[in-house]
């Protein structure tokens, strides 16, 4: 074993040829660059970016990390609607809904300043997902990630672009399909992992997605923080890590400093998994925002894309006037090993070490 990497499998090498079994998600261009540049393979999270957003994102990553790969990542869940109309959406939310919305804004001395947030700057529908995949297509990505859905089509035009096809799954049915449909790698997901997740702990998932997937290598995602992670996701059969909560507490992150506190004092018990954002099950820290919305008299979430339209303008006016006690973020239970402010570099070198350590002193 080299004494500055670990063991990288042949199926990864012949893929995606990393230094280091290591792929990090993240939102910010600046860490997905950086774990790049430190030998791991960085995927932009780029769903609630807009086309030409997500065209420019791309080409400038690429000027970054130079003919290193890197990848994107898309949430493409079925039954959106067919157009990007907010209008549309808005006249089917009800009236309960935006009462109580209107009173966490009252409650909470939340300004009302006419902008949107970053859940409903645009409507999550199959007139804007086509435009972004074709973004995608159009570019030199050198990894298309699904991260909730994996439309045939979408893979097949993927793979005729010469673009390898990550599929996240959080059981056994979504690796059948995702294979079918010829999936290069599967991200087995399990229940420990920030934001959208399923109810499969990691430990459970992962070697029977390791046992459906053959030849198709695995990377695990869910609780992953340190090096004995790496190793034990080795150990359990896949062929590298996916993580992506590591990264919030990183300088290139950006995070602004009262969420900083947040995620740097949160513990593996404080987070929860709430429809509150989304209306799907997300993974949070936990705030006032989900204590909130799990009273016994908040309504229910609406499902997709109604709560994000819902709930958009408000927390994007959480964020930008910086009302501390909704301010949030989806974080996985391995935020309770994120406890300093750090960099991209540092985390990357941390994981590498202590699995190549673990993983020597197991021979």
């Amino acid at each position: 074993m080299d004494s500055k990497t670990i063991p990288v499998s042949e199926k990864i090498s012949r893929l995606v040829g990393v230094e280091h079994p290591v792929f990090g998600f993240s939102h910010r261009i600046e860490v997905v660059a950086a774990v790049c540049d430190g030998g791991g393979l960085g995927v932009w999270g780029a769903t609630r970016s807009t086309p030409e957003e997500i065209e420019a994102g791309l080409a400038d990553i690429r000027a970054r990390v130079g003919d290193r790969p890197f990848g994107v990542d898309l949430v493409l869940p079925k039954g959106m609607p067919d157009r990007d109309d907010r209008a549309a959406i808005e006249a089917e939310i009800p009236d309960e809904h935006r009462e109580f919305v209107a009173g966490l804004r009252s409650g909470y001395a939340v300004p009302d300043d006419g902008q949107p947030g970053m859940r409903s700057r645009f409507v999550r529908s199959e007139e804007t997902a086509r435009r972004q995949i074709e973004a995608v297509l159009n570019s030199d990505v050198d990894l298309f990630a699904l991260g909730i859905g994996s439309p045939p089509e979408v893979i097949a035009a993927a793979k005729r672009r010469g673009k390898r096809v990550v599929s996240l799954v959080g059981a056994p049915r979504h690796a059948q399909a995702a294979l079918r449909l010829g999936a290069d790698i599967l991200v087995a997901q399990g229940y420990d992992a920030g934001a959208h997740t399923g109810a499969i702990g990691t430990f459970s998932l992962v070697p029977k997605i390791v046992e459906l997937a053959g030849d198709v290598p695995v990377l695990a995602a869910g609780g992953v923080a340190t090096g004995r992670h790496v190793a034990a996701a080795l150990a359990l059969g896949a062929a590298g890590v996916w993580l992506g909560t590591a990264w919030l507490v990183t300088r290139e992150a950006g995070t602004d400093p009262a969420l900083l506190r947040k995620l740097l004092d949160a513990g593996i018990e404080d987070t929860v998994i709430s429809r509150a954002d989304s209306g799907k099950t997300l993974r949070q820290i936990r705030t006032a925002w989900s204590d909130e919305w799990a009273r016994t008299d908040a309504p229910a979430p609406l499902r997709m894309p109604y709560q994000d339209v819902l709930v958009g303008d408000l927390l994007g006016a959480v964020d930008r006037h910086r009302v501390e006690p909704l301010m949030h973020s989806p974080a996985g239970q391995s935020i309770g090993y994120c406890d300093r402010h750090t960099t991209v570099a540092e985390v990357l070198a941390n994981l590498v070490t202590e699995a190549r350590d673990v993983l020597s002193g197991l021979r």
